[in-house]
């Protein structure tokens, strides 16, 4: 059964960081590309990050680039996102998901070629 499980989220002042984390479990994670969304009361979820399966790309939407930073650890089976320079409209539920790479670089922006989700964990940035 795999498992993705989100943590580090919180409350936060503007210009404040935070870290998520995401732990999986019951995949072989290092084939896995991984990726982050968000998504705001009211909205559609949208692509933050993605990493490739060995941590050798990156991939960042527009929005979040220059403040937030992607990482993984294979041999804890965690994703990382670094996330600085906190503004409030980054306030939404971040959720990491997980899509099997066929490619060491593969990347992928798009919330439906992901095969897991986890359940999300709340970012509030206030102002």
């Amino acid at each position: 059964q795999v498992q993705l499980v989100e943590s580090g989220g919180g409350l936060v002042q503007a210009g404040g960081s935070l870290r998520l984390s995401c732990a999986a479990s019951g995949l072989s994670f290092s084939s896995y590309s991984m990726g982050w969304f968000r998504q705001a009361p009211g909205k559609e979820r949208e692509f933050v990050a993605a990493i490739s399966r060995n941590g050798g790309r990156t991939y960042y939407a527009d929005s979040v680039k220059g403040r937030f930073t992607c990482s993984r650890d294979n041999a804890k089976n965690t994703v990382y996102l670094q996330m600085n320079s906190l503004k409030p409209e980054d306030t939404a539920v971040y959720y990491c998901a997980a899509k099997w790479a066929p490619s060491t670089v593969m990347v992928v922006t798009t919330t439906d070629p992901y095969e897991y989700w986890g359940q999300g964990t709340q970012v509030t940035v206030s102002s």
